[in-house]
């Protein structure tokens, strides 16, 4: 794949003209105004059909799973799989252009959305069982309920299993969970939350199962802060989690097995690996928006006596900016193929993929606030904001220290 289809152009076009009526008048609303962003995402989702293909698919999905499952009970052999049609993406596609053209105007509600029906949704769906699922999966799909994934802690961040200190303890036939929680995205307003922790079995931290556990809004000893206040990405809400002796059954626990292999770490490491491929596609969108006001601009200021995209120090930028655009497009081009063809990434391709793409976003949108002076210092010219969102990228779902050590890490293994 080296270009959008035809199709796909049609579903790009139909959605900016979505932005364009429904966010970019607002975009003050939801940046400055507290405004949480969900209503206008579920109205996306609905006038394009996209909560109901989310729930033909997770139905198809769960179906199937029945099957192997009575199969398996029975002794006999389970059906394959369907295969996908290799294509031009599918699915993968129609999921990503939403992101990329979100990500040119109002980037923080891609990572709302993303955190909600991504994170939270695959923390349930990739080791939950199928009851966990049937239970919470669609409505977190469908954005009809928003989802937190809650792994960070204040005294932890890149190092999350190895400073956890949110705990479970087995009491009876329940758990009390203990803990806070702090940068977690969708945190003031979610509905589902999956906690992560360790469990207090009385021996070493360093010792102790990672476990996930899903909780509802309102449970007795859970309390949601507001919002906090950030540098970027202000219309997605960030906020901390509060639990004093929340006690949930073992229907709680993801799995609903303490096997380590089943809940643990190895389901937080997948979760990972999704968050990551998905920053390609945020790096994309907010590369072509600086890029294209760049472009306009240095067309229209006029210094010198001349448009200032006549000097080569400015054609340097954008070229610069236009070299970033083609790779991480690429990028993003291999994951719908990758995707359509049934494969999965590695953790170090995922890793190596947000690393360059969130490096390629922060240095093509701190370029654009150069490019335009002044101006690109005021809100009013969108290069800050941009610049403000864009560096989250290289922070939230793994520093670009992080990424390093598992590409590194990986290539040493060889």
């Amino acid at each position: 794949m080296y270009q959008w289809t035809d199709e796909q152009e049609m579903v790009r076009g139909a959605v900016r003209q979505f932005i364009d009526k429904e966010i970019r008048p607002r975009i003050d609303e939801f940046e400055h105004g507290d405004t949480p962003p969900y209503d206008v995402l579920r109205k996306l989702f609905k006038d394009f059909g996209m909560d109901v293909a989310a729930r033909e698919r997770f139905a198809k999905g769960i179906e199937f799973e029945k099957r192997v499952a009575a199969a398996v009970e029975a002794g006999e052999t389970p059906p394959e799989k369907p295969k996908r049609d290799g294509g031009d993406g599918g699915a993968s596609s129609l999921t990503l252009i939403p992101i990329i053209e979100l990500c040119r105007v109002c980037p923080g509600m891609v990572t709302a959305m993303g955190v909600s029906m991504g994170l939270t949704s695959a923390a349930i769906s990739s080791k939950g069982t199928i009851a966990q699922k049937e239970r919470w999966v669609p409505e977190l799909l469908t954005l009809e309920k928003i989802g937190a994934w809650a792994i960070t802690e204040p005294g932890s961040g890149s190092d999350a299993f190895g400073s956890m200190k949110a705990s479970a303890r087995r009491d009876g036939d329940e758990y009390v969970l203990n803990g806070s929680k702090t940068f977690i995205t969708n945190g003031p307003y979610a509905d589902t939350i999956v906690f992560i922790c360790k469990l207090d079995e009385g021996n070493d931290p360093s010792e102790r199962k990672i476990l996930s556990f899903v909780l509802d809004k309102g449970m007795p000893g859970l309390e949601q802060s507001k919002p906090l206040r950030k540098m970027g990405m202000h219309s997605s809400p960030t906020g901390e989690l509060f639990l004093d002796d929340v006690r949930v059954g073992i229907d709680r626990l993801v799995g609903e097995t303490e096997d380590v292999a089943s809940g643990g770490r190895e389901g937080a490491k997948a979760t990972f690996m999704q968050e990551r491929s998905g920053v390609a596609a945020m790096a994309l969108g907010m590369i072509e928006e600086c890029l294209d006001l760049s472009v306009q601009y240095a067309k229209d200021r006029v210094q010198f006596g001349q448009p200032i995209g006549e000097f080569q120090l400015i054609q340097d930028k954008l070229a610069r900016m236009e070299v970033a655009r083609l790779n991480v497009q690429n990028l993003v081009f291999r994951t719908i193929e990758m995707s359509a063809a049934g494969h999965s990434m590695t953790l170090a391709e995922a890793s190596a993929m947000k690393l360059y793409s969130a490096r390629a976003a922060t240095e093509v949108a701190l370029e654009a606030v150069q490019l335009f002076g002044g101006n690109g210092y005021m809100s009013e010219f969108r290069v800050e904001q941009l610049a403000r969102d864009a560096k989250v990228l290289q922070i939230y779902a793994g520093t670009d220290e992080i990424q390093i050590t598992h590409i590194a890490k990986d290539l040493l293994r060889r």
